[in-house]
């Protein structure tokens, strides 16, 4: 028999989960010690536990399969909660093991001693403190089926250190899993006469309803029927580009949002919620469904969204129909002032077959989406939960799923620096990522914020809180400094030259881009004003406006 700490790795690698990514402790040092007898076992070491989660997290959006983190105790696994709520948002299967003090010891109330299961409560609809040896791989596997669903999810298993210590283990083999079921004959019935029928129609995708196949299926439906095809605001992973249909995704500022739904009578959601406003704000709505509009559920998080398409595409006779495709196309080199669109064409004109964006550029990515609607096939993966700090370490595990694939992370300054030590991972691994920080030395997006939540009268004092001038971010020292080949930007040209250096040498770089704000001044003042006047505007002028403001 082995302790529980090696029966547990076992079982893991039995069941595909091949990758963890750890920041241990001393409660942890018998299943680091486990490591050396089970070599299929990867474990990638990460600084803090927030690198280590978002990693996960960006693994598994790749590898359609799990990672574990190895995270110490309840202050690690709180340290890492905010790229697991980005996870449990994008239901993204992950699996925590979380050391704990030893079932004997938690008496003492000793100085680490924490309430773990509650922290893990608020990321992790499955959690479970293994009670002993014998039951550790049955536990394990209990965990793994949860978070594999669908839909997919984090699941947090807490390991007491004796628990993983002592001899016993034995590991486990998983159960048998049942396949999801597509929509009922109902459901698709009522879908394809709603589709078929009078009436503005449109297809929210989420979800596993962005990957190629689903795309291709939904794009011959709306191509029978006229529906207008939407994604949801920060998709888990989308894939896009030449020979993909585009999806237009709905728009992060609500105002712009209700622009791209007015006018539905239908709205077919697949693997996707009805939309909402990000945030409440003073005098606005914050459910998106316009008035009237009913709105359909072909497929939920939990069904075959494949199955449940093919059916659709069959009852409304869209088998055969020829689907609406992008043509390659490329923007063409930037020239002229150095501005974040100059940066988002550059990547449109030379990013490669088959990349992987990491799109944290915030303010600074507005018309990523449209530089490169028609370049080489790619994926996307977005901040799906909203907690600044997932870009860079989602490459760091894109690119450990992907090893043959080029990854480029896009991330702002303020983002960047709330897992800036996953460059010190990257440079650890020699991973083939392009990380990209946008210095515009500004919290950007919450200057747009400020103005659109109506606080009026801000003081200097109260405006410091969102500037990032004083000390000035050095991210190409801060590169160099953890293993990162670095160059600094300060010119369309310098930018060009770095990125086109980076894409032709495998491995780790690190472009930091000195732009000024994509939002500034006159920009700024009057957006707050552009955005209240859409609703009382004719439906065409608001759809070019917004078209303008937000490709």
């Amino acid at each position: 028999m082995s302790n529980g700490a090696h029966a547990l790795i076992q079982t893991l690698v039995n069941a595909g989960i091949t990758t963890c990514f750890t920041n241990p402790g001393t409660s942890e040092m018998h299943f680091v010690a486990a490591l050396d007898s089970v070599p299929e076992m990867r474990a990638v070491l990460a600084l803090f536990e927030g690198v280590a989660t978002g990693a996960a997290d960006g693994y598994a959006r790749m590898a359609d399969k799990p990672a574990a983190t190895l995270l110490h105790l309840g202050c690690g696994l709180g340290n890492g909660l905010a790229n697991l709520h980005n996870a449990r948002k994008g239901k993204v299967p992950m699996l925590n093991i979380v050391g704990d003090h030893a079932t004997y010891h938690t008496q003492y109330d000793a100085q680490l001693q924490s309430d773990i299961e509650t922290v893990a409560r608020n990321v992790s609809p499955w959690v479970r403190t293994s009670q002993s040896t014998a039951a550790l791989c049955q536990d394990a596997v209990e965990a793994i089926a949860a978070c594999m669903g669908p839909p997919g999810q984090v699941a947090t298993l807490i390991l007491p250190a004796d628990v993983s210590w002592s001899e016993g283990g034995v590991p486990a083999p998983l159960p048998k899993v049942t396949a999801p079921s597509a929509a009922e004959d109902a459901t698709v019935a009522a879908i394809a006469q709603a589709l078929q029928g009078e009436g503005k129609k449109a297809i929210l995708l989420g979800g596993r309803a962005l990957r190629a196949p689903a795309l291709m299926a939904v794009a011959r439906i709306a191509a029978k029927t006229g529906a207008k095809l939407f994604a949801e605001v920060f998709p888990t992973r989308i894939e896009r580009g030449a020979g993909l249909p585009h999806v237009e995704r709905i728009a992060y500022l609500a105002e712009l949002a209700s622009v791209q739904l007015t006018g539905l009578d239908h709205l077919i959601l697949v693997d996707a919620k009805a939309p909402v406003s990000f945030f409440a704000y003073p005098g606005k709505k914050s459910y998106l469904v316009p008035e009237g509009c009913q709105l359909h559920t072909l497929a939920s998080f939990t069904q075959d969204v494949q199955g449940s398409l093919g059916k659709l595409s069959s009852a409304v006779g869209a088998d055969q129909t020829k689907p609406a495709l992008q043509a390659p196309k490329r923007p063409g080199r930037p020239r002229g002032k150095f501005t974040a669109d100059k940066v988002c064409k550059a990547i449109g004109e030379l990013m490669p077959d088959n990349a992987i964006l990491v799109d944290e550029a915030q303010t600074s990515g507005i018309m990523l989406a449209m530089y490169t609607a028609g370049a080489p096939r790619h994926d996307v993966l977005t901040l799906t939960g909203g907690a600044i700090g997932q870009g860079l370490p989602n490459a760091v595990g894109a690119a450990i799923a992907c090893p043959d694939r080029k990854v480029i992370a896009l991330a702002g300054d303020g983002s960047a620096m709330y897992t800036i030590q996953a460059l010190w991972t990257m440079a650890r691994e020699k991973l083939d990522v392009i990380s990209v920080i946008f210095n515009n030395r500004s919290y950007a997006i919450l200057n747009v914020e400020l103005r659109r939540v109506g606080a009026v009268g801000v003081s200097d004092r109260a405006k410091a809180q969102l500037d990032l001038r004083t000390p000035p971010l050095d991210f190409m020292r801060l590169g160099e400094s953890m293993g990162v080949a670095s160059k600094r930007a300060t010119s369309t040209e310098e930018f060009l030259a770095a990125f086109e250096h980076a894409l032709r040498t495998p491995g780790p770089h690190l472009i930091e881009a000195i732009v000024p704000p994509s939002l500034t001044g006159l920009k700024l003042r009057v957006l707050p004003h552009l955005l209240q006047s859409l609703a009382n505007l004719p439906p065409p002028i608001a759809r070019a406006l917004k078209r303008a403001i937000a490709p």
